[in-house]
């Protein structure tokens, strides 16, 4: 585009449709005001028309024509005051800069007015024409500019008037004054082109914007007719060799991914990528069929596709912009022909071998500055074919379509891509689903007409039997019960769509070990129940036995797969949902969850390339709910940039998202074929309860992993999220449900039942997605499952005794400031306390208004200094720099231990040594207790004899003195002043602690 070309917005307000009434006669005189980089325009009133017609064109100068994109174009409507007590609002429009089209492109849109606030009454539609024209702007005189600047400061207090009226009442004196007089622009007739663009090119002169960015070749998208000589130049020059590279400015970024339509990435920044999507070939002459495979080349990248015989390869690559250094694009195609060549004459046998040879069938070359640019959702570019250039085989042709778009093209997912190592499918984004769970429940009842032992063993007087049921790799079994007696016990499994086919149940006899019968249950067609009001239908199944034992007896059962209840797959503390297994129980939806991923910096190297240097092959993998997400594997890079958007529902706001970063290690195979691990990098939490709905948090975190010598930072990670919530009811009534299904509270499992369910359903899901395609590891899984919160460590413990000490330091720093009260440390507080223990005295109804005004204030005060930024792992609170080496090796020690004795006969002391101190503790609690127990049961005659007398006169005093009295005479009696006060401790605390306990009774 020129230089000096100058570009106009034209808002063209045709009309509106079914306004709400505000006048109080049922109409509205409407008037819309629209507002742009600065600038405003205002049409005329339309007096009593709910369905008012404009057709008005209001133009805006652009100042900055690269940053149009990101302005925003607002239209208010508003009831003329005139008409009315005063300008009350009748909806609003907001649109994106990327939505202005080109003059003759325009169309006709009607946008819903929207509300201004949440009270707001506002309905109808306003129809809108927006396009931009660009025009030649000679150089203007400096007259003009001075009258442009006079006028523009004359206005400017009437607009500011203007802006003052639209919410606020008048007297009638002031609404006769003429200021709603139209703006001088629709007084003025249409001026020529040449004059017209005077008074805009000074205003420009006189604020100028910066300076664009030097392009070589400007884009094809925003190309005009006038500037075609400097494109033929910039051509040229091109051609000549002094354009290397591939550019694309901010402007052509913009136009990429523009449409208003596209919000699936705006968290992340837009990634430019050459798109080239071969389809087949063609040749001329009728050859003998040989496999064709085609080369594409830019500068020093070079990729073939896959060799066919006979079939299209529809292949898509996908280069990013650091990849594209070379101006041109060449795709040439290659017949794998055989060849036989024979050995030289002075051999012995000659011998004739067959030789595969690459034979080119022809290039075409495609200069990049003119490649097309797409944005979803327009329709795919449609392939071309094109004549290949050779001299030998001429006539070729090859189907070929180019272009340049972004990250969310929909071909990326599926394209070659350059900086993920191409088409290993170990590095593809991918979206993983964990198994839907369920809970089954087997009710073990009784057995009947069992057949013990055989005639040739001696018969036990007693037998006992229990009862073993299987589901997979899950065994549990009942208690032992003598025969003919009734368990009438539940055994719980889980349970992963696909169902496993049978579960087996078997009765076995403790006295001998031996397996009396088993019988299978189809699992998938047990009943579903989602409540406890109805009891699924128990039955009996016939046990076989052994080979010679084909009736072995009959047992009763009653099992169920329970859809009211939600399968834990994951630490509770960091749980993500809460949803019950049955469909007719879910809860409504209340708002998206929204993540960019957008890169990595200062990454560590955590492997060796080539074994001479260090580096790290990142992606991110992030879980919420059932859905996983996986990021393209980035090379060989230590600052990663991703760019990747993801989306999810959210049904619970009280959950949590968890993100983690990996080192890809499984795209490499070792010497026997087996793929390598994947090393953790780091991992961050974000609870959606701390967010605030509708705002994006775009923050950097820390990385940090545990390792056996300590915490490591391994660079940081940038995302952004957002918590989008359509309505505010529904978010503060889930606050107010319970988080768990409603099976969970009326047939709660126990603690330990739980956490065993819950380290079989994490099992579950690692073997489930360990066995996708491309898998995700079971380390990767289980780092993100935190499927090692149960196991001891020395660092955790530390970490939950300092969490305890700081929940109670609160209630220490209130005793602490009573007894500085107590002891008149500062005495004017005293005395005041004094006075506030008479009002409440004399006032007792105005304690709790008193106490919850005063946390109402308190909490209105602390909004300012909330936290702004998402909560992380927290290195201080986790306590990892405050434990030695040894603690830390105890931690990764997996069970069962693989340490030396030593080392485990010294971890066993330490361990003793903390469990005394605990279990002093304990015993201490228990004693105040027990002394309490012990003066209402006579343990100590004497002392529950004076505690009776006390009694006695308590009710005599408190029947004569009044209870305001009491309480008024024992504040003043405990704050009083020192010099009333003894060194000792008081007689009721004496009295107390003479009290015996049972601590002199245990061994």
């Amino acid at each position: 585009m020129a230089e000096n070309c100058t570009r106009k917005l034209i808002v063209e307000i045709c009309n509106a449709k079914n306004l709400m009434p505000k006048d109080g006669q049922g109409t509205a005189s409407a008037y819309a005001i629209v507002d742009f980089d600065g600038q405003r325009r205002r049409t005329k009133t339309k007096f009593r028309d709910l369905n008012p017609v404009w057709d008005e064109k209001l133009e805006f100068l652009v100042h900055d024509i690269e940053s149009m994109a990101a302005e925003m174009l607002e239209i208010n409507l508003y009831n003329d005051k005139k008409m009315g007590k005063r300008s009350t609002f009748l909806g609003k429009v907001k649109l994106a800069g990327s939505a202005f089209v080109k003059a003759g492109e325009e169309t006709l849109v009607y946008y819903p007015l929207e509300k201004r606030s949440v009270f707001s009454q506002i309905k109808g539609e306003i129809g809108v024409k927006v396009f931009y024209v660009d025009e030649e702007a000679p150089p203007a005189p400096a007259e003009p500019a001075a009258e442009q600047k006079a006028e523009t400061a004359e206005e400017k207090p009437k607009e500011e008037e203007d802006k003052k009226e639209e919410n606020v009442e008048e007297k009638k004196e002031e609404e006769e004054k003429p200021k709603e007089e139209p703006p001088k622009e629709e007084e003025k007739p249409n001026p020529p082109p040449a004059e017209a663009s005077k008074p805009e090119d000074t205003t420009a002169t006189a604020t100028p914007p910066p300076p664009p960015p030097e392009v070589e070749n400007p884009p094809i998208a925003h190309k005009e007719e006038a500037s075609s000589t400097k494109v033929v130049a910039t051509k040229r020059k091109a051609e000549t060799g002094k354009s290397s590279q591939l550019v694309i400015n901010e402007l052509e970024l913009r136009s990429l991914s523009g449409d208003h339509n596209r919000i699936a990435y705006d968290l992340v920044d837009r990634m430019p990528f050459l798109y080239v999507r071969v389809v087949k070939a063609k040749r001329a002459n009728k050859e003998p069929a040989c496999p064709l495979h085609a080369k594409l080349v830019i500068g020093t990248h070079s990729i073939k596709t896959k060799s066919q015989i006979d079939k299209d390869w529809d292949q898509v690559f996908a280069f990013d912009k650091e990849g594209l250094n070379s101006s041109s694009l060449e795709v040439s195609v290659w017949a794998e022909e055989e060849k036989k060549e024979e050995q030289k004459e002075g051999d012995a046998a000659a011998t004739a071998a067959t030789v595969v040879v690459d034979n080119c069938l022809g290039a075409v070359s495609f200069d990049l500055q003119e490649v097309p640019k797409r944005v979803p959702p327009d329709s795919p570019l449609a392939p071309q074919w094109y004549s290949l250039e050779s001299e030998k085989s001429p006539g070729n042709d090859v189907m070929v379509s180019v272009w340049v778009g972004t990250q969310a093209d929909e071909a990326f997912q599926e394209a070659w891509q350059s900086d993920s190592g191409g088409l290993i499918p170990e590095t593809r984004a991918k979206v993983y689903l964990s198994p839907k769970l369920w809970y089954l429940r087997l009710t073990v009842i009784q057995t009947q007409d069992l057949q013990l032992g055989s005639g040739s063993e001696p018969k036990v007087r007693s037998p006992e039997l229990y009862v073993k049921a299987q589901l997979g790799a899950q065994l549990f079994k009942t208690s032992r019960t003598p025969v003919g007696s009734a368990w009438n016990e539940d055994l719980v499994f889980v349970a992963a769509e696909p169902f496993e086919p049978f579960l087996v149940v078997m009765v076995e006899d403790w006295s001998n070990g031996q397996l009396v019968g088993q019988a299978k249950i189809h699992v998938p067609s047990l009943e579903r129940r989602t409540d406890d009001k109805t009891e699924p239908k128990s039955r009996w199944f016939n046990l076989v036995g052994a080979e010679n034992k084909p009736y072995a007896g009959r047992i009763h059962v009653r099992a169920c797969l329970e859809g009211g209840y939600h399968v834990l797959d994951e630490a509770a503390h960091v749980t993500s949902d809460v949803q019950a297994a049955a469909k007719q129980l879910a809860k409504p939806l209340i708002g998206l969850l929204d993540v960019g991923i957008r890169g990595a910096s200062n990454l560590l190297p955590v492997k060796t390339k080539d074994g001479t240097r260090g580096t790290t092959d990142a992606y991110v993998v992030a879980k919420y709910g059932q859905k996983w997400i996986r990021t393209r594997t980035i090379l060989d890079r230590f600052n990663p940039r991703w760019n990747e958007q993801y989306t999810w529902d959210v049904y619970d706001p009280c959950t949590v998202l968890t993100i983690g970063v990996f080192d890809n290690g499984r795209y490499k195979r070792d010497e026997a074929g087996k793929p390598g691990r994947d090393l953790r990098i780091g991992k961050i939490r974000v609870r959606l309860s701390t967010l605030d709905t509708n705002k994006v948090y775009l923050n950097s975190y820390m990385l940090t992993v545990l390792l056996p010598n300590g915490a490591k930072k391994m660079g940081e990670i940038e995302i952004a999220v957002r918590f989008s919530c359509s309505s505010w009811l529904s978010l503060i009534q889930a606050y107010g449900t319970p988080l768990l299904p409603r099976m969970h509270y009326l047939r709660p499992l126990g603690p330990a039942q739980q956490d065993i369910l819950r380290q079989t359903a994490m099992r579950m899901v690692t073997a489930r997605l360990a066995r996708s395609e491309p898998p995700l590891g079971q380390e990767v899984v289980q780092f993100m499952l935190d499927t090692d919160t149960h196991v001891w460590s020395m660092r955790k413990s530390k970490a939950n005794w300092f969490r305890v000490v700081g929940c109670l330091s609160h209630a220490a720093i209130l005793a602490r400031w009573l007894d500085g009260i107590r002891t008149w440390a500062h005495p004017p507080t005293t005395i005041l306390v004094h006075v506030l223990l008479i009002a409440v005295v004399m006032c007792p109804q105005l304690v709790l208004s008193t106490i919850f005004m005063y946390a109402f204030l308190i909490l209105a005060l602390r909004f300012r200094y909330r936290m702004r930024v998402t909560h992380n792992v927290d290195l201080r609170l986790s306590y990892v720099d405050a434990v030695g080496p040894d603690e830390l090796d105890e931690e990764f020690d997996g069970l069962p231990t693989t340490r030396s004795p030593d080392t485990v006969r010294f971890r066993y002391d330490r361990l003793r040594a903390l469990a005394s101190r605990a279990q002093t503790l304990l015993g201490d609690v228990a004693a105040q207790g027990e002394r309490l127990e012990a003066l209402f049961n006579w343990k100590d005659p004497r002392a529950t004899g004076i505690f009776v007398v006390v009694c006695l006169f308590a009710s005599l005093l408190f029947y004569v003195v009044p209870f305001k009295v009491f309480v008024l005479g024992s504040g003043f009696y405990y704050i009083r002043h020192p010099r009333f006060r003894g060194d000792m401790p008081s007689a009721p605390l004496n009295f107390f602690r003479r009290l015996p306990s049972l601590s002199d009774q245990i061994m």
